[in-house]
């Protein structure tokens, strides 16, 4: 017996989006935590967060523990390393 499991994408605009940096890379986020709801949410569902309909930041959930969840975007993310 096979399982089939299924994946979401998470979209946030940047401007309201709540985030702490977690690592960075020069001045970009590159790995972050944010407030998810555990029931709605698991590991392996997907983030893009949106800045006037550009992407800049886009991964993958890891771990989410207590309502937090952690997600890198290594390569590819333009979004500040600051806490928001």
């Amino acid at each position: 017996m096979s399982e089939v499991s299924f994946t979401q994408t998470l979209s946030f605009e940047s401007k309201s989006f709540d985030y702490e940096s977690v690592e960075q890379t020069n001045g970009n986020a590159t790995v972050i935590k944010f407030e998810v709801d555990q029931s709605k949410v698991s590991p392996g569902d997907v983030i893009v967060v949106l800045d006037e309909g550009e992407i800049v930041f886009h991964g993958m959930l890891g771990a989410i523990e207590d309502g937090i969840a952690i997600a890198s975007d290594p390569k590819g993310s333009l979004l500040p390393a600051t806490i928001q």
